[in-house]
């Protein structure tokens, strides 16, 4: 009764006083105010943990991918790829195309930093290209994105391998091309780099089959693949250097010579 008679008396006196009406006022606002604030920081607290499911998911890959090494330059953390001599390098994207026929991509990064041509480029996520045309601290790299781009890959289960290229529709999704009737393929199945060339070590990401289909004439698939990298929002990218790229070389050509 106490309490129920001081709300009547306090909502009274509120009501006929004008500083006591603005200081409830005022008191209610900075209440209402906290409370929202409050329940915005639980919101946005509660909202990040996709955020950061996504964080710790790519540095868990990149952990178990990456080592960083004093000098500034990334290596891969598995032993086999270290003894193929595999170093990666960090590099910023300046430039990025995607919308036309032959797209290109610009990098910080160089001759002065190390890079070459013929260099894999990729993120965490997947490849992005290869380095084209090298100057002092600024480098081209023709993206996946191009007519004139073709990188061997696999289906991860099978081993079965043919090109990566791309039709110039969306670019999101490429194809794969020269997988033999034998192969058995399904949707979902993984692709990733299998290692045939010096430019890309084994086992890089790609994307999934996201459908396919057969072709009569040339006996063989055409399997469009969804990547794992989106190439539309490409920021920082890592250069490949095969340190045995030149010696590899140099032994295809005598034995091809020979």
């Amino acid at each position: 009764m106490f309490l129920f008679l001081l709300a009547i008396s306090l909502g009274l006196t509120i009501q006929s006083h004008s500083y006591h009406k603005s200081k409830f006022v005022s008191s209610a606002n900075f209440l209402t105010g906290s409370i929202y604030t409050v329940k915005s920081d639980i919101s946005t607290y509660f909202g990040l943990r996709k955020e950061n499911e996504v964080l710790l998911e790519e540095n868990s890959r990149l952990k178990n991918l990456l080592q960083l090494s004093e000098n500034d330059e990334v290596t891969i953390a598995d032993s086999t790829l270290v003894e193929l001599g595999f170093v990666f390098r960090p590099a910023e994207v300046i430039n990025n195309n995607f919308s036309k026929a032959n797209n290109f991509l610009t990098i910080k990064g160089g001759k002065n930093q190390g890079l070459k041509p013929a260099m894999g480029v990729i993120t965490s996520n997947g490849i992005v290209g290869i380095t084209d045309q090298v100057g002092a601290n600024f480098s081209t790299v023709l993206s996946i994105l191009n007519s004139n781009s073709s990188i061997s890959v696999q289906l991860s289960k099978t081993g079965h391998f043919g090109s990566l290229v791309w039709n110039g529709k969306d670019p999101n999704v490429l194809q794969l091309i020269d997988i033999s009737r034998q192969a058995p393929v399904a949707i979902g199945d993984t692709i990733s780099t299998d290692g045939r060339s010096t430019i890309f070590p084994k086992g890089i990401s790609v994307g999934t089959v996201n459908d396919f289909s057969f072709d009569q004439s040339e006996n063989f698939y055409i399997i469009d693949i969804a990547l794992f990298n989106d190439m539309t929002r490409t920021e920082n990218v890592y250069i490949i250097e095969n340190k045995n790229a030149e010696e590899i070389k140099e032994l295809e050509t005598r034995s091809t010579d020979e």
